[in-house]
């Protein structure tokens, strides 16, 4: 069980982060940039990146992309909130984290998708690593829906921890930050917030996480057919207007699908961008 404990906000932590893998899991290549550093296209090429990445593509990647010693530290825990057992994936201790990073997985998937150490170029896994080898502590919960009851569980797990938390909502997911973003019980204890892939909310703007100044990194796929990212871009600029600077990044890779900031965003460096304000 994932322990419940009453505790004060914690501001985030200034850290640079010990690496791993870090060659093979950076940027392929940098196409643009924006003078401020804040857009960014990063160069995708499915033959490269899926094909000579995977054994099976898609499926499972190559074996030099996972380190398999997280399994030792990860385990399936049950919380209970709000009448229900939010079933979680959980690497490290989340109870002693110094800083802590919740996947919210889209629509059709569980815990099981963020816990997967080989699909999606073996991103995941090396998100664990990072996790684990830092300090912090990852939690994959499985959302049962993305309205007030979805958002109510990953509220429940954010206030169980003592650690600030990085909130990373993929796709369908992205409803979940929306909510979340609004709650005066949740802002305080978040470091930062990943938008992955994510549904376009053009009242993040406005919202009490962006008043705060929370740190955002929207990541997407220039040919998503389920969420186009120049909608996303409009949310960009919009919460970027909103102060100067803004601490919010957008990275667009060129040619990438929907599924594509799951595989493809370097966490070591977008979580140093949250965790380093």
């Amino acid at each position: 069980m994932l322990a419940l404990s009453a505790c004060l906000a914690t501001p985030a932590l200034a850290l640079e982060l010990k690496g791993h893998k870090d060659r093979l899991f950076a940027y392929p290549g940098i196409k643009s940039i924006s003078e401020d550093g804040a857009f960014i296209v990063v160069d995708y090429d499915k033959q490269r990146d899926i094909h000579r990445r995977d054994i099976e593509p898609e499926r499972r990647v190559r074996s030099n992309f996972v380190s398999l010693r997280v399994k030792k530290y990860s385990r399936l825990a049950l919380h209970q909130a709000n009448g229900r057992k939010i079933e979680t994936g959980l690497t490290g201790e989340y109870a002693t984290a110094r800083f802590a990073v919740i996947f919210v997985h889209g629509r059709g998937g569980d815990q099981r998708l963020g816990m997967n150490d080989y699909t999606f170029g073996g991103n995941f896994n090396r998100l664990k690593n990072l996790v684990l080898v830092n300090g912090g502590a990852y939690l994959a919960p499985t959302i049962g829906s993305f309205d007030d009851h979805g958002a109510n569980d990953v509220k429940a797990l954010i206030l169980a921890g003592r650690a600030p938390v990085v909130l990373a909502c993929a796709s369908m997911g992205a409803f979940i930050c929306s909510k979340l973003a609004n709650d005066p019980a949740v802002v305080p204890r978040l470091a930062g917030m990943a938008l992955l892939g994510g549904a376009p909310d053009t009242a993040l703007a406005k919202s009490a996480a962006v008043k705060a100044r929370l740190p955002i990194v929207f990541t997407h796929g220039s040919l998503d057919t389920v969420y186009q990212w120049q909608d996303q871009k409009t949310v960009f600029d919009a919460v970027r207007l909103t102060a100067t600077p803004y601490p919010a990044r957008f990275v667009l890779f060129d040619t990438g699908s929907h599924g594509t900031p799951i595989r493809m965003t370097d966490w070591k460096q977008t979580l140093e961008f949250m965790l380093g304000r």
